[in-house]
């Protein structure tokens, strides 16, 4: 039963799959709000209250407007949606902005691999570039925006390791559950509390 005095949110996740993406579903849910998941195959999830899934494309405007549509806020994992590829990751974030805009809808996260614009490498020049165009892009547009630096990605893990978190997960995984968690909290306050927008934040060292 939800409680009357907290406000619903109706939230978009592109990516959900990746195990950030699982613990964010695990932690919206769980704060009793609306989350609906962009997926190619519609039953890759297991039915569950608050959660539907739909089809949807970040190929262009129109198809975020199509998938959008309705929502509260926009959260998209975008090394789950365009892994070690800088230039489409840029590509999606204009389809962001454009559909989002035309769908009226001003609140976006984009979490990726951000930690190049606080300190990049030598062989980071083309990530770090596309990751300025992405905040110029985001800067010139209308949207409340924040961008979160990506927590390590711990592959095998889905929303069943964090809703509930289990006492009887090896210590490793445990931990890296944990951090996941911590994580997707703190976006979830992000959201709830209109934190930081305009900003790029980390929540892990």
């Amino acid at each position: 039963m939800k409680n009357a005095e907290t406000p619903v949110m109706k939230l978009l996740i592109y990516g959900a799959m990746s195990s950030l993406g699982g613990a964010l579903m695990a932690e919206f849910l769980r704060r009793q709000h609306e989350v609906i998941v962009i997926l190619d195959d519609l039953n890759a999830l297991a039915p569950r209250p608050g959660l539907r899934t739909k089809t949807g494309g970040l190929g262009d405007a129109e198809q975020v407007l199509q998938s959008v549509a309705g929502c509260s806020a926009v959260l998209c994992l975008l090394g789950a949606v365009a892994p070690n590829d800088p230039q489409a990751q840029l590509q999606i974030t204009q389809a962001l902005v454009g559909g989002l805009q035309r769908a009226n809808i001003r609140r976006l996260i984009l979490i990726g691999d951000f930690a190049v614009l606080d300190s990049a490498g030598p062989d980071q020049a083309e990530q770090l570039r596309k990751a300025e165009q992405i905040v110029d892009l985001l800067q010139r547009s209308p949207l409340h925006w924040t961008l979160v630096n990506a927590p390590h990605s711990v592959a095998g893990l889905t929303i069943e390791h964090f809703h509930p978190i289990s006492d009887s997960l090896e210590p490793g995984v445990k931990e890296s559950v944990r951090t996941l968690a911590g994580v997707a909290a703190g976006i979830a306050d992000e959201l709830s509390l209109n934190l930081h927008l305009g900003e790029h934040i980390n929540f892990v060292s």
